[in-house]
């Protein structure tokens, strides 16, 4: 029987099982704090799988907040789908510049981590800017605030994440103008 190199059953179960990627995210983004799996995270996962494999095109997560949907999706998903497509781009947009770059350098700091570069060694960054940081290969993540400038810069993935700020979601004013 031939001898299995942790380290590689490591990367080819990050490549292959998201599930097991978004803990790897969480212990390296976590801090303190004890992952605790629970069945909504199982459900985004789903969700997130049914984009991935074409079989939907829009998805809308509604969960209180502290409940890791921007985890998952902003930062472990994109860098996971990136990892295993680097020519992909996406849009990722938040109610404020200051949130929608502290996403996208948790995004950065997980592609920098030393089991990502092992799991997915083809994606190489061309461009590390935080709020536009792009692969060799095209692909990349565009951050901005809902009401950035988007004009021009096409996106294979478009993730709206937290257009409004929690004081902000209590005025029809506020939430007619994110429409």
């Amino acid at each position: 029987m031939a001898d299995v190199d942790i380290d590689d059953a490591i990367s080819a179960a990050l490549r292959l099982d998201f599930a097991f990627f978004v803990r790897m995210v969480f212990s390296e983004l976590g801090g303190d704090s004890a992952y605790i799996h629970n069945w909504h995270i199982d459900a985004i996962i789903h969700e997130l799988d049914r984009i991935r494999n074409g079989e939907n095109r829009r998805l809308m997560v509604t969960i209180p907040p502290r409940h890791l949907k921007s985890r998952i999706i902003s930062i472990a998903w994109v860098a996971w789908m990136l990892g295993r497509n680097p020519a992909l781009m996406f849009l990722c947009a938040s109610y404020g510049q200051d949130l929608a770059e502290d996403h996208a350098r948790d995004c950065l700091k997980i592609i920098d981590s030393r089991w990502y570069r092992r799991a997915f060694p083809s994606l190489v960054l061309a461009r590390r800017a935080v709020d536009d940081f792009r692969t060799t290969a095209g692909g990349g993540r565009k951050s901005t605030s809902i009401y950035g400038v988007t004009t021009g810069f096409g996106a294979d993935i478009i993730i709206v994440d937290d257009p409004l700020k929690t004081q902000d979601a209590l005025s029809a004013v506020a939430r007619d103008k994110v429409n």
